[in-house]
């Protein structure tokens, strides 16, 4: 194994293992060691890789991140895709059986809790909620004209993360997914028929 697999490999590890503590333990209760103990690798190696915690936990929400991009992709790959296919790609991406995962849900709400107090995990998060509102925005705009398109995009962006928020804290959280999924998949239909 070359030292770059190595490299990707371990940072990997700690990237897992990180996700596994934060869903855990939380993301206050998160350390260094409990990190770097899941992971079976030095504290040191922390640093050596990210420059120490925050940078790992930066790390984590990035995989997070391009966990959602990859899985829009995937669903995208079928080449020429009308603005019904595109937004309901979107919104599934956001639904996946990874995001409802309880290591993704527990792990997702403690960086948001976080990021009203770290610039960090805040802009992070802004480019996040940029990302979604901007492909749902696209989509919409494909078929609606450009005020029309920005609202409803504004309004199908705060249902994904309505819903999505709402199931993660909900007694049945996947009953909670599905029906948000729908409902939001609903709402996309909707509001491309109204606007032609």
């Amino acid at each position: 194994m070359t030292k770059t697999k190595i490299k990707d490999t371990r940072r990997q590890q700690l990237i897992q293992a990180s996700l596994e503590s934060i869903a855990e333990l939380g993301l206050q209760n998160t350390t260094i060691l409990t990190i770097s103990r899941r992971a079976g690798l030095s504290s040191g190696i922390i640093s050596h890789y990210f420059g120490g915690k925050q940078g790992l936990i930066e790390a984590a929400l990035r995989y997070l991140m391009a966990q959602l991009g990859q899985d829009l992709r995937q669903r995208l790959q079928q080449g020429e895709v009308s603005p019904e296919q595109r937004l309901n790609a979107i919104i599934e991406a956001n639904f996946t059986d990874f995001q409802r995962s309880d290591l993704a849900t527990r792990t997702w709400l403690s960086f948001w809790a976080r990021s009203m107090h770290e610039p960090g995990l805040q802009r992070l998060q802004q480019i996040n909620n940029a990302r979604l509102y901007s492909n749902i925005r696209y989509a919409f705009a494909l078929k609606l004209n450009a005020e029309a398109a920005t609202d409803a995009a504004r309004q199908l962006a705060a249902m994904i993360d309505g819903f999505w928020l709402r199931s993660a804290l909900s007694l049945d959280p996947q009953e909670g997914f599905s029906a948000g999924e729908r409902l939001c998949k609903q709402f996309a239909l909707t509001a491309l028929a109204e606007g032609t």
